[in-house]
């Protein structure tokens, strides 16, 4: 019997799915903060981000009598991840923030972080807070010859 219905589940082993829950707790906490409460935007970037939490565990669910449904659900659920992304981006593009490049040092020393909920990112961006002040490593918003950095979010 265990022959006929391959595992499946387990999705909560799944970095993916672990890095959208982050996602969907930081942004809960990040629309609270900046997004108006009565804003469709707000509503859009959170269900965004539950749509990729849920799609990745019911895809992983699916994958036992379904290879198919699995990999249409994992695809709703990048395309709801990249909506969000794009969402994100455009709050900074509007307030005439930058997006950091790859090479950023925020961005790798947060990644190097390795956050697991929503408090550890909080905790992050107040010790980089408390290290660089709001502006970062090139201050508040300088432009060098690399791009300028946004101010430290001060989500939490």
């Amino acid at each position: 019997m265990s022959d006929l219905i391959p595992k499946h589940g387990g999705y909560r082993n799944l970095k993916s799915f672990q890095m959208a829950q982050l996602c969907y707790d930081v942004t809960v906490r990040f629309c609270s903060k900046y997004i108006d409460r009565f804003s469709r935007t707000k509503d859009q970037m959170v269900q965004a981000a539950r749509s990729g939490v849920q799609n990745i565990a019911e895809g992983s669910q699916a994958s036992a009598t379904s290879k198919k449904t699995e990999l249409k659900l994992t695809q709703v659920a990048r395309a709801s991840l990249e909506e969000l992304k794009l969402d994100y981006e455009d709050f900074l593009r509007q307030r005439g923030l930058a997006l950091w490049e790859r090479d950023n040092p925020l961005r790798q020393a947060l990644i190097d972080r390795r956050c697991q909920t929503a408090d550890d990112v909080a905790g992050w961006v107040k010790d980089v807070s408390r290290f660089y002040g709001r502006g970062g490593p090139s201050g508040p918003c300088s432009s060098t010859s690399t791009p300028k950095l946004p101010p430290t979010p001060c989500w939490f």
